[in-house]
């Protein structure tokens, strides 16, 4: 493993970035090259099971009630240890953590395409998980220290987003047509043959950054934190499955919410916190990943709203209706592209009120949907209008939290960021569902009746709360973000 440089002395933070108005080099543009193709894959493996379950519960032996935890596993562990990861890539090096995710997700893929049993099968669900908490930060935050604060690095993060974005919508559709024509089990062996050729390409093009003095890891604080959001991201999944009065959502949310409280404690303690919470305190750090956790809440929760109206209201099948999320996905693939042009002209700021505002708007329009399947053209302009926004949202809330913050402590900053993410996604479709579901069973209760009616009633009062849930967040975000709207154009170097 002598690529993981071992025995390498410690570096500066981060090699010196190039020229911010220089043109993209071939060396910058393979560093793009892997770290993108990284994440994009990584984004994937978040939904590209999801529709094989049923297959994977006939052939490995699942109980149909259990089956939810070749999902919930990978989401666990995925979102419970990335700001711990995401800060180890700082204090021990981004490149070294990066490598070392790579080679757990090559052999955790392995290990799920050839298991025939349900506990190797969430065994290597967890591993790919882990392998995404460490990948994912230690990723952007080689990005980031990459290329300069600026135009270049808005560019970078454009396109992180517009891939990211990509593949979570890729994910649904490769699943299917992968066990269709193949098998389920291409789903994981798709990632070893993508981590072998990143695995290989990685250490020639990707240079190591760590502090010149690497401080001691802050155990306590590791331990409460990660924990914490492992017993929150469960509960918010059991709500989502179950309900939110539900005993085993309500016990470990309770729980998360009294181990964050003292990560708080201890982090206020300690000399060498996990967590400086003077990172926190930056305006666009805490209020940044505030705009990123609800741009994600709202537009997977979306989603998921949509998905029912497809299939419950217009009577899609679920190939009819995964097709029809393509124009999201390209909505977003534009939107990642257009958002550095966005933050160049107007800020990150104001991009993400701009962004978010916008969304709102094109889901507020939803609300008009019905029956009639003439509809999903209301459906389609607005998702695709909707999910061009909810990318420059994201795009610059990415700026926003790791723009001024130092190189030692970019891979803290992309963790926090990673963790908003994640738990966005987690956190959305409970809330959505809880809402659709108590709207559905008042209106019941009060016309005495159980008519499909109901359900398109319910997702009506949804589709406008997370309507109102973007115009809320916009317009804190402009009340308590307020830095300057425009950078100085940076002279371009001869």
């Amino acid at each position: 493993m002598s690529h993981l440089d071992e025995h390498a002395p410690p570096t500066p933070s981060a090699p010196a970035p190039p020229a911010t108005g220089a043109a993209t080099s071939g060396r910058e543009r393979l560093v793009l090259a892997v770290l993108l193709t990284a994440g994009f894959t990584l984004a994937v493996d978040f939904s590209i099971l999801n529709v094989a379950l049923p297959a994977i519960g006939t052939d490995v032996g699942f109980a149909l009630e259990d089956l939810q935890w070749v999902s919930t596993s990978f989401a666990l562990f995925a979102a419970g240890f990335t700001l711990l990861f995401g800060r180890v890539a700082d204090l021990f090096g981004r490149r070294r953590l990066f490598l070392l995710g790579m080679v757990l997700l090559a052999v955790s893929s392995l290990v799920g395409g050839l298991a025939t049993t349900p506990g190797v099968l969430v065994a290597a669900r967890v591993a790919q998980g882990l392998a995404t908490a460490i990948v994912t930060p230690a990723a952007l935050s080689l990005l980031t220290t990459s290329f300069a604060e600026g135009p270049r690095r808005d560019r970078a993060l454009g396109l992180n987003g517009a891939l990211m974005a990509a593949g979570f919508t890729t994910g649904a559709v490769l699943g299917g047509v992968l066990t269709d024509l193949l098998s389920w089990r291409w789903a994981f062996h798709v990632n070893v043959a993508v981590a072998v050729v990143v695995l290989a390409v990685a250490p020639v093009v990707l240079t190591e950054s760590r502090p010149e003095r690497r401080p001691r890891l802050d155990v306590p604080g590791a331990v409460t934190v990660t924990l914490g959001l492992l017993a929150i991201v469960y509960g918010l999944t059991v709500a989502g499955e179950q309900s939110w009065q539900d005993p085993a959502a309500l016990v470990p949310l309770l729980l998360g919410a009294v181990l964050l409280l003292a990560f708080r404690v201890v982090e206020s303690r300690v000399e060498e916190p996990l967590v400086p919470f003077s990172l926190l305190a930056r305006r666009a750090v805490g209020w940044g990943n505030v705009a990123g956790l609800m741009a994600f809440v709202t537009e997977t929760s979306l989603v998921f709203l949509l998905t029912l109206y497809l299939q419950d209201v217009l009577d899609y099948s679920a190939l009819a209706a995964g097709l029809a999320f393509a124009v999201l996905g390209a909505g977003t693939v534009l939107g990642g592209l257009l958002a550095p042009k966005v933050i160049a002209a107007v800020g990150s700021p104001r991009a993400i009120v701009g962004g978010l505002v916008a969304q709102g708007v094109a889901t507020g329009s939803l609300v008009l949907l019905g029956t009639s399947p003439a509809f999903i053209v209301l459906l389609l302009v607005a998702t695709f209008v909707g999910g061009v926004a909810n990318l420059v949202a994201i795009v610059g809330f990415m700026v926003s939290v790791t723009a001024g913050v130092p190189d030692d402590e970019q891979g803290l900053a992309t963790g926090l960021a990673t963790m908003s993410q994640q738990v966005g996604i987690t956190l959305g479709i409970p809330v959505m569902s809880a809402i659709l579901t108590a709207t559905v069973h008042t209106r019941d209760a009060a016309t005495d009746s159980t008519d499909s009616s109901g359900i398109l009633t319910g997702l009506t009062v949804a589709i406008g709360a997370n309507a109102v849930l973007c115009l809320l967040t916009a317009l804190l975000v402009h009340a308590f973000l307020r830095t300057p709207g425009r950078r100085s154009p940076t002279p371009r170097t001869p």
